[in-house]
């Protein structure tokens, strides 16, 4: 068994080094919000996703230097659901993991920027009420947090932390770092932080985070503009238009396919190679946050990817022979033996765990 499956592994197919999991496609055809929707539809996944500032930069480098605008996959809903989040691309907001002060979050319509004040208790804020900020910088190894005393708006403090660091300050593992409360000293002052809520939803039905609304964005008076696009000439920053509007717009493919199939791993990779690509190959971040959101519609609890381990080799490898260079394993979650590969948790954190080879489960498919 194990040297048939390192076999398999030699016999890898590389697809995924120096390539992404998702290709966007730009369409200068002047179309509705609607009728490039249901084209991108049609004709590849969906209307564009955007993750985060990678994929904005991606997004630019396509456009045709000569159109200005184009539709993007985001709309808001009418009369929607008000939905907290975090700034900060690829963590998700857990209600049950909070720190609002009493009679937090207000229900005014327009409170919908977090604000970290006494006790380092949460309020929620108008927020184009000027502040100071608390950025969060993934590169200073020496300071990951910055307290701006310049005050902001939420939305030119966010666009101040991008610029400069990497994000304002988000998630309870930040705001509880003993250099955030030295900062802090939460006495008198109260600063932004990476929390907000919206009404705006993907095409897809994915629930990533990442907005990158221009400056003058005003979440009161939406005036029937209820579609988003990316200006180009604008650093790509995203404006809200009537969606009965025409503009070029831009599509994705999706590379990757959840299979709401039970398997064992081995079938499970066949399957992927016979009717797709591989079993999908995670390397980093980025990836992990793509495909935890496929993970989410699984019907087992876990979902194989390509990740095996090597017991006569003593190493995890993946199928498609990419160096395994990210991780993201639970604490508990890789145990060496004999029989055993990599799957992802579809809840939670998605975190990766150790599964015997003989379990039958849901997998992710790479796509040619």
């Amino acid at each position: 068994m194990q040297w048939s499956l390192i076999l398999l592994f030699l016999m890898g197919q590389c697809c995924f080094i120096d390539c992404q999991l998702y290709e966007f496609h730009y369409i200068n055809e002047n179309k509705t919000w609607t009728e490039a929707q249901q084209y991108c539809r049609e004709k590849h996944t969906d209307l564009v996703t955007v993750t985060n500032m990678k994929d904005m930069k991606r997004l630019i480098n396509i456009s045709d230097g000569d159109i200005k605008e184009a539709w993007i996959g985001l709309y808001d809903q009418t009369n929607g659901t008000r939905t907290w989040y975090w700034s900060l691309p690829g963590l998700e907001f857990n209600e049950s993991e909070t720190k609002w002060n009493k009679g937090e979050p207000q229900d005014y319509w327009y409170y919908n920027c977090g604000i970290l004040g006494l006790n380092a208790t949460w309020f929620s804020d108008y927020c184009r009420y000027s502040s100071f900020f608390l950025c969060y910088d993934e590169t200073n190894t020496t300071h990951k947090y910055h307290l701006i005393e310049e005050k902001k708006s939420w939305l030119e403090a966010q666009s101040y932390c991008r610029e400069k660091h990497t994000d304002l300050i988000s998630g309870m593992k930040q705001l509880q770092d003993e250099e955030v409360k030295k900062l802090m000293n939460y006495g008198s002052i109260q600063v932004y932080f990476g929390l907000f809520r919206d009404t705006w939803r993907w095409s897809d039905g994915s629930s990533f985070s990442f907005r990158h609304w221009n400056l003058q964005f005003n979440d009161e008076q939406y005036n029937g503009r209820q579609c988003a696009m990316t200006v180009f000439d604008n650093g790509g920053r995203w404006r809200n238009e009537k969606c009965d509007e025409k503009k070029p717009f831009i599509c994705y493919d999706d590379k990757v396919i959840l299979i709401k199939e039970n398997k064992i791993w081995e079938d499970a990779l066949y399957y992927c190679r016979d009717h797709h690509d591989d079993l999908v190959t995670i390397t980093n971040m980025d990836d992990q946050r793509w495909i935890q959101e496929k993970v989410k519609n699984a019907s087992t609890d876990y979902v194989w990817m390509g990740l095996h381990y090597a017991f006569t080799l003593d190493f995890w490898f993946w199928v498609s022979d990419e160096v395994v260079s990210y991780e993201n394993w639970a604490s508990d979650g890789q145990m060496d033996d004999c029989d055993m590969s990599g799957a992802m948790k579809t809840g939670g954190k998605h975190q990766w765990f150790k599964r015997n080879d003989d379990e039958k489960l849901n997998f992710i498919c790479s796509k040619k």
